[in-house]
């Protein structure tokens, strides 16, 4: 696998200060879409040990919140093993800290359900991320006043609850951003 950015100190990715990992391949190709480099499944840098370890160092400190994963694609097949790996690590490491996860894929009709996103690692990935930003970028339904996500039909899901439900639970944002 292949990532074009770490950020170690992100704030526009998630809930709070988190480290956010861009994963390269994507074949959504998403019109509009603001990384179109890392389509590329080659684009960047080879993840590698040292790379995991970086972000592991850069999720230690108190004030990080979690784990972002954002791409490209977090959940093309190729992509899903080495992030499988990596999440379990953080979530035996760090268990107060959260991982949030985009994907142009639909939770409930492309993750759960048949698709080419599927593979022997999609449930245990889901298993281990507690927010879910699903569906494609639609150029046409952006809004720059949308928190966490850049068009309106883009689902900011709560994972555990949803699949403790069987359907899909938005997640509710615990904090104010200043509007009542």
């Amino acid at each position: 696998m292949y990532y074009g950015e770490i950020k170690k100190c992100d704030i526009a990715n998630g809930e709070g200060v988190r480290v956010s990992l861009f994963v390269s391949g994507c074949t959504h190709h998403c019109p509009g879409c603001f990384n179109e480099d890392t389509w590329d499944f080659r684009y960047g840098k080879e993840y590698t040990q040292e790379t995991e370890a970086e972000i592991m160092s850069a999720l230690a400190p108190d004030y990080i919140n979690g784990l972002s994963l954002l791409g490209g694609e977090p959940f093309e097949p190729q992509n899903q093993k080495v992030l499988a790996g990596l999440l379990k690590k953080v979530k035996e490491r760090y268990p107060q800290k959260n991982v949030w996860c985009y994907s142009g894929y639909l939770f409930d009709k492309e993750l759960l359900g048949e698709s080419r996103a599927r593979c022997e690692y999609t449930e245990e990935m889901l298993s281990m991320i507690d927010v879910l930003v699903d569906g494609r970028f639609v150029e046409a339904l952006k809004d720059i006043r949308l928190v966490f996500r850049g068009s309106s039909n883009q689902r900011v899901i709560d994972v555990k609850k949803s699949l403790e439900a069987g359907e899909v639970v938005l997640w509710e944002a615990k904090i104010k951003r200043g509007m009542e």
